[in-house]
């Protein structure tokens, strides 16, 4: 049997690219995501995938797309946790139920699926999961707040398990992209930034180098050299200067 790989977020950018890469190396996909057109859509180009629209941010989402796996007699094999959003704009005047919703999506829904998938996968030796985080992991966020912190979160937990599970012979690894051309900069609010376009990888980049530390089992992965030296950076320098430095970016 072809193994599974759920990947959420699946509907653009790096979760469809996700898709498309783990289509070519053989897994049978399950894409999760809110816009079922584009599901079907890309289901359709693959092939040997089928599409489940559900909004993740949902505080049910995680325990009814486990359920939608059961009932379809499938396993997780790969775990993609790739859905996530981000907002610009000062704490304390972007819409607090958004930045609620971008936790229990971000950080909430996320847990819940490698909790889900994690015993079954312990039990067998063997299968993985990808956490999708982003440099902004390593320093705080001035005028992107929660976004960065729910970040930090992600890499922190995928650190963590990353250590659990290696015994086990499960591969666990985050994922740290840089500036990237998908959609993510429209829906934070800084889409057409000059200077974000002309650094941004490309979501097929970023993929193929997630995958490639993945499959070395490499805890962190952060794809492109600048990317590198910005998180390197961030150790050696004052939280001080860190986060003034963050906190002057202009989006």
């Amino acid at each position: 049997m072809k193994k599974v790989a759920l990947v959420t977020g699946a509907s653009a950018g790096l979760g469809a690219e996700f898709a498309r890469q783990l289509s070519k190396r053989g897994y049978s996909l399950v894409l999760a995501a809110r816009r079922k057109d584009r599901l079907d859509e890309l289901a359709s180009e693959l092939g040997n995938a089928r599409a489940v629209a559900i909004d993740l941010s949902k505080s049910t989402a995680a325990d009814n797309l486990m359920a939608d796996l059961k009932d379809n007699g499938e396993a997780v094999d790969l775990l993609v946790n790739n859905a996530g959003f981000g907002l610009i704009g000062s704490f304390a005047k972007l819409d607090a139920r958004r930045e609620r919703q971008m936790i229990d999506l971000n950080v909430g829904t996320l847990s819940e699926l490698c909790r889900s998938v994690a015993p079954a996968m312990i039990e067998k030796g063997s299968g993985g999961i990808i956490n999708v985080a982003s440099i902004a992991a390593f320093q705080p966020g001035p005028k992107m707040a929660v976004y960065f912190a729910t970040k930090a979160f992600v890499l922190s937990l995928t650190e963590a398990l990353h250590e659990e599970l290696k015994p086990h012979g499960v591969k666990v690894s985050c994922l740290c992209p840089g500036p990237t051309r998908t959609e993510f900069g429209e829906v934070a609010g800084f889409a057409g930034n000059a200077v974000f376009d002309r650094v941004a990888m490309t979501a097929k980049e970023v993929v193929e180098v997630g995958l490639k530390g993945f499959e070395a089992n490499h805890a962190v992965v952060i794809p492109g050299w600048m990317n590198k030296v910005t998180a390197a950076s961030t150790r050696f320098a004052p939280r001080s200067v860190v986060r003034k430095v963050a906190g002057a970016i202009k989006y």
